[in-house]
């Protein structure tokens, strides 16, 4: 048997997440048709994290076992971006290296999410971003991701899962940070090691009406010590979302590590 390592990008407008579902169309079942369409042997993939209705991705990576020594993976991007394209595109197809799994190896996710402030929408970018006509106040839109970087209980901010309704939503947030990439968008980067259902978006759901001057970005550290779900209920539009890169070890800046927040740098952030 052979690992394959793939990266995965995907416009997630059109389906419902990524998880396999037979009554609905998502990125995983039509990744897994796919490949079993091309490889001609059943395929279960393995997913570094599993993306919502909505939800983008640049950066997801999957594997899976194919019975062959060497497969020939540039023939197999070719067919499942011809086929797949481009709603859903291979990046890169390798054999994995021993041991690796596309979940369990990993020790980082980063996603962001993009909001377009301005005064009138943009018809080209209206499937990636949120669209908030006030103006934004950066500045609190900074000091609110202040609470949020270390270890915490992020149950305010994260649907309790179905099948596990004792899980715990204790989760590692090595950097969280707002960009202004200018022409009125902005960004929101948030780097830790998993996340829960709903997580992201709740973040950012919580501090859009602080950056709107209608809640104190102070009141973040209170939303987070309260634990329950009640005090952030505002859900960013899944549009604006996108899983940008899964991080293992050993491949680029080692995530593990936290990065310092620019105020300890005395600096902004630069798009």
């Amino acid at each position: 048997m052979t690992r394959v390592r793939m990266l995965v990008a995907y416009d997630g407008t059109g389906f419902h997440g990524f998880s396999e579902n037979l009554d609905v169309r998502t990125v995983g079942g039509e990744l897994a048709r796919a490949l079993e369409t091309v490889l001609r042997q059943p395929v279960n993939l393995i997913v570094a994290g599993r993306t919502d209705r909505g939800v983008h991705a640049w950066g997801q990576v999957v594997h899976f076992d194919v019975d062959q020594p060497e497969p020939d993976l540039v023939g197999l991007q070719r067919h499942l971006n011809s086929m797949l394209g481009p709603a859903i595109v291979v990046r890169s197809a390798e054999v994995a290296s021993a041991g690796f799994n596309a979940r369990r190896s990993a020790v980082a996710r980063r996603y962001r999410y993009t909001v377009l402030n301005r005064p009138v929408p943009d018809p080209f970018l209206a499937t990636t971003t949120w669209h908030v006509a006030e103006p934004l106040d950066l500045a609190a839109l900074r000091l609110a991701c202040d609470p949020i970087i270390g270890e915490h209980d992020f149950s305010s901010f994260c649907r309790v899962p179905k099948r596990i309704p004792d899980a715990s939503l204790v989760r590692l947030v090595y950097d969280a940070r707002w960009h202004d990439l200018g022409d009125g968008l902005l960004r929101f980067d948030i780097d830790a090691s998993s996340f829960c259902q709903q997580m992201v978006r709740a973040l950012v759901g919580t501090m859009v009406p602080m950056g709107l001057g209608r809640q104190r970005a102070g009141e973040m550290a209170g939303i987070l010590r309260a634990r329950t779900r009640s005090v952030a209920n505002r859900i960013a539009p899944a549009r604006g979302l996108c899983l940008w890169e899964v991080v293992y070890p050993g491949e680029g800046p080692d995530a593990r590590v936290p990065r310092p927040h620019w105020r300890d740098r005395g600096t902004a952030p630069q798009g």
